[in-house]
């Protein structure tokens, strides 16, 4: 499959190819547009468009939140965008990109074919997870070392995707995104004063069991096959092969593997060479380092899907046992201060004439709230 999108301008390509070329990226000319459109839709999604669609929506929920939770906010907007879009586009590509069903033949067609349809995943997704990188760095108070490692690792594993690399497997790792569209449901369900209800238990039953079965069981099983194929082609001697494929036009990889695939013999030679046109004899072995990365961020990203999964059971259980959400009730209701406490109390005493003098009445205050911290041995040397 070509890439359904209109090619970037030639200008352009030109710009950004001396430096895809530099780091071995030769498809990512090609797709670069693509990267760069879904970087500023989403980041104008959580700029602007969310702001403003939010603040119309739910007049009397947003502008009232907390600078960090607008944040949040405005990432779950994204969030919930982004996998509604590439999830329909993966599943898309994988049930009519035919020369990609094709590749399935070979583990070196699944880690060294390209075809544009996968190409347009990658970009869309390199996209997505550069903008993920810059809000999970410049909000990491917010986010936490988690969100980073996972933003860093996933637009490591998709860069790769350009050299072409496990071009094939794109679309399948993009479907660990099945579950996001609910896990962003769960959240604002908390945020519109709806936790606990019926639509979040339905809806926290579904998350449940969409990641279990997209990122836990599919994800884990295709790890595996990703593993197996590039072990594969690290111990091949993938050079002499791929000079055999290029030289011998007879070559098993170019032969129609279904008739019905092809309208005559020269359009399945188009097909099967298109998806190995960015190989040739200067391709080898897997190199260690490349599979290191590659396998390194995948263990990375799987094991942040079992960690997660462990914590939205426990997170789902409290909303349902009447436990309080971890930063809802600071929207609704926030705790008074220290200070505002012993300014009320001083207050109170003035106006009801109390005989306790106001600076006696704030040591005394002061007094208690220090006994919590440092003990009663303390308390009793003051």
């Amino acid at each position: 499959m070509i890439d359904p999108l209109p090619p970037p301008p030639p200008w352009l390509v030109s710009l950004v190819k001396p430096y895809c070329d530099a780091l071995y990226l030769p498809t990512l000319p090609y797709h670069i547009h693509e990267v760069l459109f879904a970087f500023v839709l989403y980041q104008t999604t959580q700029s602007i468009i969310s702001p403003v669609l939010s603040t119309v929506l739910f007049p009397d929920i947003y502008p009232k939140l907390s600078r960090r939770t607008r944040i949040n906010w405005d990432v779950h907007v994204v969030s919930l965008l982004q996998s509604c879009l590439i999830n329909t586009l993966a599943l898309w590509v994988m049930f009519t990109d035919e020369e990609r069903y094709d590749m399935q033949r070979s583990p070196i067609e699944r880690i060294y074919g390209y075809t544009g349809g996968c190409g347009l995943i990658q970009a869309l997704a390199t996209g997505y997870f550069m903008w993920d990188l810059v809000v999970s760095a410049r909000n990491y108070s917010v986010f936490g070392p988690g969100i980073l490692a996972h933003a860093m690792t996933a637009l490591s594993v998709f860069s790769l995707g350009f050299r072409p690399f496990c071009n094939y497997y794109g679309p399948v790792f993009i479907l660990y995104e099945l579950s996001t569209p609910f896990l962003n449901i769960h959240w604002f369900c908390d945020k519109l004063n709806m936790t606990g209800s019926k639509l979040q238990w339905y809806n926290g039953m579904i998350l449940l069991v969409t990641f279990f079965g997209c990122r836990l069981l599919w994800g884990t099983y295709n790890s595996l096959r990703v593993y197996q194929d590039i072990w594969h082609t690290m111990h091949l001697n993938t050079t002499s092969f791929i000079r055999e494929i290029h030289e011998s036009p007879n070559h098993p990889i170019f032969v129609p593997r279904d008739g019905q695939l092809c309208v005559g013999e020269s359009s399945c030679l188009r097909a099967q060479s298109e998806v190995m046109q960015f190989t040739g004899p200067h391709t080898g072995p897997t190199p260690f380092w490349m599979a290191a990365v590659y396998l390194g961020c995948n263990l990375v990203l799987n094991s942040l899907n079992f960690h997660w999964f462990g914590r939205m059971i426990q997170t789902i259980r409290k909303r349902f046992e009447g436990k309080p959400h971890d930063d809802y009730p600071r929207e609704v209701e926030r705790k008074p201060s220290m200070v505002e406490e012993m300014a009320t109390e001083l207050d109170h005493d003035s106006l009801s004439g109390a005989r306790t003098p106001p600076l006696e009445k704030a040591v005394d205050a002061y007094g208690k709230s220090t006994a919590v911290s440092d003990g009663p041995a303390e308390v009793k040397k003051r």
